[in-house]
Formats: structure tokens, sequence, C-alpha cells
């Protein structure tokens, strides 16, 4: 028996806990000097960590007790599968998930710390190669690639080499695209890439999210530790804000145009909660029955703008929200499983906490959140439940 109990189940959000060498055979030596070291030049804790995980291969007890039941066992890179493409395809045996996207933890960093142009697209294209090679040897693993969107070209050619390197989606900042709206026309072409391909977009926690303003984590006391093991380095009062840079990308590219130029466009949003999706929906319609009247692109829309949204995009909720709720406010079509596994956040039973929410859920509901709305999103065949 799986942890999928013989349900199909696709998880929208994981995660590859990298080593200290994981970005290195995949830099060019062009801009080597220009990206930092993934986890600094000296010895730390995540060594020490990475040392343990590596250790117990040697060792048939701790391997069989890793391999025990590893969704309630240790998380962060000692974690079963955190960082071995062998091991994850043993976890993945184990789960029953039928595809699991698989985003980075740590490597986006070297790139996004860069200084130029140069170096930020190198340490994407580095990054985006590793995950193709950490996903290539089994095809449930969907690597997720990340493109920076500040010059449209650069955007463009990362986009293809990702693509062509096998990418399941492309990860775009929640933020703006350089100095441009992600609808701007400069864009198009690689909305229109994506929509050829039957790649989505996908945001996700970190290049773009809004967090608390450091003005307000001045309040006289000691700033409070993080959620240790996972990549966001998130606390309470940045947790309430994660919905707000994907209600701010999405609006542009409803109101650009982007979704009535490319109807076939997917995209979802990624461990940002899912909570506030449907509340969001309706504001958006309201905003348009509100300044309709007067506002020309408002105007030449085809459709509401809820309806482009429940057309392109799928949310992921956190373990602790309650999924049958927001089913239930704001239709089937909208949610996804994610296990967030290695991460912390996930929790140590994330189907069992979104079950419970679910006790009054149809099941023609709960296969939409588990398969078919991912299914959607990534244009795969359809997998028969069982």
């Amino acid at each position: 028996m799986t942890y999928a109990s013989g349900r199909v189940i696709h998880d929208a959000d994981s995660h590859v806990m990298e080593t200290r060498e994981w970005l290195e055979p995949f830099i060019e030596d062009a801009v080597r000097g220009a990206l930092k070291p993934l986890y600094g030049r000296e010895r730390n804790r995540i060594d020490d960590l990475l040392d343990s995980a590596r250790a117990r291969k040697a060792d048939s007890e701790a391997m069989e007790k890793a391999f025990e039941n590893p969704i309630a066992g240790p998380k962060g890179w000692v974690a079963a599968g955190a960082f071995d493409p062998e091991e994850r395809k043993r976890v993945l045996d184990l789960f029953g998930f039928s595809r699991q996207l698989v985003f980075a933890t740590s490597s986006l960093r070297p790139a996004l710390s860069a200084k130029t142009p140069e170096a930020l697209y190198a340490g994407a294209r580095a990054h985006n190669l590793a995950m193709a090679s950490f996903c290539g040897g089994d095809e449930r693993l969907l690597g997720v690639a990340y493109v920076p969107l500040d010059d449209a070209e650069r955007a463009i050619e990362e986009a293809r080499v990702a693509l062509d390197a096998g990418a399941g989606a492309i990860w775009v900042s929640a933020g703006a695209a350089g100095e441009k709206s992600p609808g701007h026309p400069d864009y198009d072409r690689l909305w229109s890439l994506l929509e050829s391909a039957g790649v989505p977009f996908v945001l996700h926690i970190g290049p773009g999210t809004q967090t608390q303003p450091k003005p307000f984590q001045n309040n006289g006391r000691e700033r409070s530790p993080d959620l240790h093991g996972g990549g966001e380095n998130l606390r309470f009062a940045d947790y309430v804000m994660l919905a707000y840079a994907p209600q701010i990308f999405l609006t542009a590219m409803v109101y650009d145009g982007v979704f009535e130029r490319f109807p076939n466009l997917k995209g979802g949003v990624i461990e940002a909660g899912a909570g506030w999706a449907p509340e969001f929906l309706r504001e958006l319609d309201l905003a348009h029955k509100s300044f309709g009247r007067t506002d020309p692109y408002l105007k030449a829309m085809t459709l509401k703008p809820s309806d482009y949204i429940r057309r392109a995009v799928k949310f992921t909720p956190f373990p602790g929200e309650d999924v049958g709720r927001m089913i239930k406010d704001g239709g089937a079509d909208l949610f996804m499983f994610s296990s967030d596994y290695p991460h912390p956040e996930g929790t140590n039973d994330p189907l069992g906490r979104f079950e419970r929410t679910m006790a009054d859920i149809d099941e023609d509901a709960k296969d939409r959140f588990y398969r078919r709305n991912f299914e959607e999103m990534m244009g795969l065949k359809a997998f028969a439940p069982a």
C-alpha cells in the first residue's frame, strides 16, 4: 500500500535540497567568478546535514529507517530522496504519486544575487540544466526551470533552452518583468512559446514574493527564527502576505490581455496558499463591473476576469487550509494537491490533513483536486482513477 492509497495523485509542489556542488558542472566558465558559491565559502550546518545523509548509505539499518515512512520522517537535507535522484525514485514508489513537480530550494540564490544580466541568466541556466539532470531519469519527476523576465529576449532564449532540456514548467518571478509588466507585448513571444509547448508558467514563493516591509520588523524585539529546513526564510508576518504578489501578477495578466491573446496558456500559483483565491476572483469581477463602463481595455474583454483565471490558473493550498471550504466557496476547478516534500511546511501527513477537510466533498471534486486540475495545468494525458 502506497501513501496515495490507490488514488491517482499528482504532486504540484516538491523540492530538491541541493548539495554544495549541485550547480558546478553546469556553470559556464566565463561567469563562474561572477556567481557566489551556493552555500558560501566556509563549511556550515548544511555540510553537516549532507554528510549525515550520505553516511547512512553505508548503514543498511539507517537506510531502512529513512525509507520506512518518508513523508512523516526527517525533512530538509536529511530526508530520503532530498538530493539523490535514485533515492527520490524510491520515495515516489512509496508515495505512489504519478507525477511530481520539483522546485529549487537554494540553487537560485547565486543567480538572484548576481550583479550583471549575464551572470543572472547564466545562473538561471545552470540551475535549469542541473534540475533537468536531477529529474531526467524518471518521467514522474517534472523539473521546474526558472526564467528571469528582466530582459525579454534573454527570457525567451532561456525558456527555449529549458524546454529543450525537458522542463515540466517555467517558474517566473511574481514581481514585475524588469521595468515592465509581464503583460507587455515584448513578452508575447514567451507566452506564445509556452502555450505552443503546452508547458505552464508557475509562480512560487521566492522571487517576487512580497514579505513584511523592513520598517515593520523594527518593533523593539529580537527577530524570531524562521521555519528551518525550507528555502523560504518565512515568518508569521510574511505568511499573511504571500497572496499579494500573485494577485498583482495575475491582475496584470488579465488586464493586459495576455489570457485573451493566448487562450490556451496555463499557469499555477504554488506554495502561496489558496484560501484567498475565491475572494480574489470576486474582487476582479467587481472591479471589472465598476470600471468597465469607461475603461476601453475592460470593454474589449470577451470574458469576465474570473473566467480567464478559471480557464488558465490553478492554486495549491497549504495542508493547514480548509480545502473543503475552498471548494464549496470557489468551485472544484481551482485547487491542486501538493506535498512540499521534503520541506517541513508540507507537514508529516499532507494527504490526511486535506482529507479531513473534505468529508462532505464528492468524489468528482476530490478527483479534480488530486488529479485532473494538475493534468489540465500540465497538459497531461488523463490518468484513469483507480
